[in-house]
């Protein structure tokens, strides 16, 4: 399978479907993006029908470890956090999707 699709993907996609200058492409995608990105910071949830909603949720305060020193227990603060939820179209076509074309995830460090 091939890496993550970027924001360019999507503009080149968007230009050979429709023709529009890139540049205007470019500045629609990113207001897009603002838009989400503001809605998102201001605690608003962001529903996209058929696609899936990004949800703001809150992740409790919890008490952690720190690998290097295990001993020592960290306290991590309640922050928000954002979940994805797909919608119905977009389950449907995972469903089909084949999983032994997908690279698991990479462990974050």
């Amino acid at each position: 399978m091939s890496t993550n699709l970027t924001k360019r993907e999507v503009v080149l996609e968007i230009y050979r479907k429709t023709g529009f200058p890139q540049k205007q492409i470019v500045d629609t995608v990113q207001q897009t993006l603002d838009i989400v990105q503001k809605a998102l910071s201001e605690g608003r949830n962001v529903e996209l029908r058929n696609f899936g909603v990004l949800e703001v949720q809150v992740r409790k305060q919890r008490v952690g470890r720190n690998p290097n020193k295990p001993e020592a227990e960290v306290v991590i603060p309640q922050r928000a956090v954002v979940k994805f939820k797909s919608g119905k179209i977009l389950k449907q076509q995972l469903k089909k999707l084949d999983l032994t074309q997908i690279q698991p995830a990479k462990p974050t460090e």
